[in-house]
């Protein structure tokens, strides 16, 4: 592993804003032989910027991010951020989803970057890359000092989770919903139990999820709920399209937005390895659908849409609106122009 990769006399990945994130004197790694986190490490390192800015070429409607975590024990075999890891020497499979970078410093670096006078105060987008609230939140519990500065300062936010977690939080959230803009949406993007327990192994069951929702809702905190991915062959059944949107109508979100699995560099390999595994018959289909790059054909997209949108006004509930809280519609392109502030690697 070449944690030099990220200090200030990195030569590897050096893009000028890759520079000066953390040095590698500053890493403890750890294991805890508890089973929740049996077989996973975790990195605890202090970072050196913590509010960074999403590359000038991105399609994300948001300017700055702030993730405390890289890797994600939720092990979703298509997570576009596994590509991020790489940039660590580790792998974007087993690595992804066990070797776990935690940023020790990120609420009290935060609040010191809320309050420079440098700092205007913009939206702030949680969840983008790697999940905030995955289980290794649990036990550094880093989100509610991020809250408490968000909420101090006024400064608007949005967290975009499939961790049930985030319940944790409740009362920090209601606190700074009422002096800022807050956005939560919650990524659902299929209710089949079996094909959650394969392909999203580490994650709260979508049932919970939408139980989460639910309970949002009923405190005042307006929810959307992104429907990401849906899989192609897998979770695109109109039936199973209908069921998915019935019942997050059901848990009272206040809109729907829906995402077709997107396969780039990173996820791909490992993700058609995990086709292979558990539906060899849809390869060659995958390999088809996904021949011109990381994204399935416009007409298939437009399908998708066209028929969530129409359920969702059968239903009751819309797609994302002006004023509602903030989606991630796709991962931006990885090319772009560096900026001379800080630059978040992992947005894919």
């Amino acid at each position: 592993m070449r944690w030099e990769n990220l200090t200030v006399e990195s030569g590897g990945h050096s893009r000028a804003a890759d520079a000066a994130l953390f040095g590698a004197d500053a890493v403890v790694s750890r294991t805890f032989d508890t089973p929740e986190f049996r077989g996973i490490t975790f990195h605890e390192v202090r970072a050196r910027s913590i509010i960074n800015r999403v590359p000038g070429a991105s399609r994300m409607p948001f300017e700055w991010t702030v993730n405390p975590y890289r890797g994600c024990s939720h092990a979703c075999v298509y997570c576009f951020a596994r590509k991020s890891h790489s940039y660590l020497d580790l792998d974007t499979g087993l690595g992804f989803d066990s070797q776990i970078v935690v940023k020790v410093n990120a609420p009290d670096l935060l609040r010191r970057q809320l309050g420079s006078r440098r700092w205007l105060g913009e939206h702030i987008a949680m969840g983008t890359n790697v999940d905030c609230y995955q289980r290794a939140e649990g036990r550094y519990r880093l989100m509610p000092g991020i809250l408490g500065a968000l909420r101090d300062h006024a400064n608007p936010f949005s967290i975009l989770t499939k961790g049930t977690l985030i319940l944790r939080d409740l009362d920090l959230l209601v606190q700074a919903s009422e002096v800022t803009d807050v956005g939560i949406s919650v990524s659902v993007g299929f209710t089949d139990p079996a094909l959650w327990r394969t392909v999203e192994p580490g994650t709260p069951s979508p049932e919970r999820r939408l139980d989460a929702v639910r309970t949002l809702t009923e405190h005042g905190i307006d929810v959307g709920v992104l429907m990401a991915p849906v899989i192609p062959f897998l979770s695109d059944h109109p039936a199973q399209l209908r069921a998915t949107v019935r019942a997050i109508a059901a848990s009272g979100a206040s809109s729907v937005t829906p995402l077709v699995l997107h396969l780039r560099p990173g996820a791909r390999e490992w993700f058609m390895a995990w086709l292979g595994h558990h539906h060899p018959h849809l390869v060659r289909r995958y390999e088809r659908l996904y021949a011109e790059g990381a994204y399935a054909p416009k007409w298939y997209q437009r399908r998708i849409t066209r028929q969530v949108h129409d359920l969702a006004q059968e239903y009751g509930i819309g797609p994302a609106r002006a004023g509602m809280p903030r989606r991630v519609p796709e991962p931006p392109d990885p090319a772009g122009e560096p900026v001379s502030e800080p630059t978040q690697l992992s947005l894919i």
